[in-house]
């Protein structure tokens, strides 16, 4: 009963405030279509077979979930801890297990609800193709849990907002645009394809743009194993702290 009580708190929380929390990802996105996709597509036609517009959508999809999944779970930790409100949570009749799982399904969804309300946006506006439509939904969950539980471990690491959003745009937001979200990495100089090969969320976006469009500069295979080994790696580290209790009883 707790633990579906906190799940549903979770969810409805962000879902209360969908003006903040599901509104402005589809207004990035089409945004990205409009000024990204028709301006380049003009310079750059096609990659590996693929209208350029119909090209980024994979990586804004992805680029979507995972900011989304993970801003849930971590603003949600942190504000707990800096209202001192994670004691009252603490005293309930609930393992850090359970609490870890209600946080980083609450996170999940919202990951989700946003990635594929894109993957819609996508098909409607420019009549995207899901080549693999259960692929797609996997990948997108997968992710969804990974980096909500990236994000609860943030949120019981950063000890202010400064400290989480430098997390974010030292570390999350490089990488997403360094992941090949506007391009394919065979346009890159060896060095850099190198370098993009140890960015796990390059693989994230290869492997969503395998599903939906069926083109991949990566194995799609190699794709869903980093997206599992990220998913029980963060999944893991995020509990294990939650139930040491280091962070969040400081």
């Amino acid at each position: 009963v707790g633990l579906t009580t906190l799940i549903k708190r979770e969810v409805g929380r962000f879902f209360s405030v969908y003006r903040q929390t599901v509104l402005p990802g589809l207004i990035t996105s089409a945004l990205y279509i409009a000024i990204f996709g028709y301006t380049l597509e003009q310079r750059i036609s096609e990659i590996q077979g693929v209208p350029y517009t119909l090209f980024i959508l994979p990586g804004l999809i992805m680029m979507n979930t995972l900011t989304n999944a993970t801003a849930n779970t971590s603003s949600s930790m942190l504000q707990m801890k800096l209202l001192q409100q994670l004691p009252d949570l603490l005293t309930a009749p609930l393992s850090g297990l359970e609490i870890s799982l209600a946080y980083i399904i609450g996170g999940a969804v919202r990951g989700m609800v946003n990635g594929i309300l894109v993957l819609l946006l996508g098909v409607l506006l420019i009549g995207m193709p899901v080549t693999d439509p259960v692929g797609t939904v996997a990948f997108i969950f997968l992710v969804s849990w990974a980096f909500s539980s990236m994000g609860l471990l943030l949120g019981q690491l950063a000890e202010s907002w400064d400290q989480l959003a430098m997390m974010q745009n030292f570390f999350l937001t490089p990488l997403s645009f360094l992941g090949g979200i506007f391009y394919s990495i065979k346009m890159l100089p060896e060095w850099a394809q190198t370098l993009s090969f140890i960015n796990p969320i390059y693989y994230m976006i290869n492997g969503i743009r395998y599903t939906v469009l069926g083109v991949s500069d990566s194995d799609v295979h190699i794709s869903f194993i980093m997206a599992i080994i990220l998913t029980v790696g963060f999944t893991l580290a995020a509990i294990l702290l939650m139930q040491s209790g280091k962070k969040i009883k400081q």
